[in-house]
């Protein structure tokens, strides 16, 4: 990522934020301030950090000063202003100066409570509203850099699901199986790994079960979850194992999960509103008699983040634009026995949809 691309992130989204009727944006620390300007400090703090971006004026840094040196080499620095305020001094007073005081501004939706509260203090007649409610699909549409980059990732996990699958499950601890992929992910590049969800025989039943004590026995169906970040772009990939041969009930209900993925797979194409990829994999599901037990939306956006817009869920009438990016996981989660979940990232293109994992979905037998 170059000065210029971030340059244009910036630009387009003040121009967005105007397209809307918002004064500006106001970035605080997260994924948004490092997909805006490549600006991530180096730990949380109470010190206010604030990015503001407004059509038509340069975007403006507020940094306490002894983190400004930092902030002056982030990638993006170079196309805005970078100004930092002294311990002792009144941020949200320095920070209300570039504002306008009778705008409404959108937020990032992770801002402290203590620094919107301050501004307001200082901005007694502006208004806020959350980015993900004012500008939900700011990071949505991926640049095809974007795209590769979150390519990268998927294939990495799909490197590390094929390198699980030569482990063994029978006889050890949820836990363990959940180090290895997080080990596995690491050395396939992964510079943070942010979840690792081995759910074996009940457990699996439970969409996002933490790894724990249980020993996976043979007989069990075993959902693994995983993924991080790959170059500041996520992963995040399902799929759903069993140790020995399935019975004739489990090999069914993966089939049928397995259809409803592959089903909403084939739904994606530019215009279809998100919440159809949900209806889609829902009505297979249905029609087999488990319609009660898909128990969650069918996916979520990914980029800088595993999880944001768009959702494809139920209400969620956004068309689906070339180079979003999004999960598509149905499953079927039996309570007391256990779930099938198979996901992949997908992209949409113009002529319908991309898949970013490519491992196979068909029931793996392991030892």
């Amino acid at each position: 990522m170059t000065r210029d691309d971030y340059e244009r992130r910036m630009d387009r989204a003040g121009r967005v934020a105007a397209n809307v009727g918002l004064a500006g944006l106001i970035v605080t620390p997260g994924p948004d301030l490092t997909w805006l300007c490549g600006y991530r400090p180096t730990a949380e703090t109470e010190r206010l950090t604030a990015l503001v971006i407004a059509a038509g004026r340069r975007p403006r840094l507020l940094v306490p000063v002894l983190e400004q040196p930092d902030a002056e080499r982030a990638a993006g620095a170079g196309a805005m202003d970078v100004t930092g305020w002294r311990d002792g001094a009144n941020p949200y007073n320095e920070l209300a100066k570039w504002l306008d005081p009778q705008g409404r501004y959108g937020m990032s939706d992770a801002t402290w409570a203590m620094h919107l509260l301050g501004l307001q203090r200082a901005l007694p007649e502006s208004a806020y509203g959350a980015l993900t409610e004012v500008l939900p699909m700011l990071r949505a549409v991926k640049d095809v850099h974007e795209v590769e980059r979150l390519a990268a990732a998927g294939a990495a996990a799909d490197a590390t699901y094929e390198a699980i699958l030569g482990v063994r499950f029978a006889g050890r601890r949820e836990h363990e199986v959940a180090a290895d992929l997080a080990r596995l992910l690491t050395e396939h590049g992964h510079s943070q790994v942010d979840f690792t969800v081995v759910g074996s025989g009940p457990n699996g039943a439970n969409p996002h079960h933490e790894a724990g004590d249980r020993v996976i026995g043979d007989g069990d169906m075993v959902v693994l979850d995983f993924g991080g970040l790959k170059d500041g772009y996520g992963s995040d990939t399902t799929r759903t194992v069993h140790v020995g041969e399935p019975t004739a009930e489990e090999r069914n209900v993966h089939d049928i999960v397995r259809e409803a993925q592959q089903a909403a797979f084939e739904a994606v194409r530019p215009g279809v509103a998100c919440q159809e990829i949900d209806r889609v994999a829902r009505k297979v599901i249905k029609a087999a008699g488990y319609g009660e037990y898909f128990i969650h939306r069918t996916g979520h956006g990914i980029g800088v983040t595993t999880h944001e817009p768009p959702y494809m869920v139920e209400g969620e009438h956004l068309p689906l634009v070339p180079g979003m990016c999004f999960s598509i996981e149905p499953g079927i989660y039996l309570p007391g026995r256990f779930g099938v979940r198979i996901e992949d990232i997908v992209t949409c293109t113009e002529s319908g949809g991309r898949r970013l994992n490519e491992t196979a979905r068909e029931m793996a037998v392991v030892s």
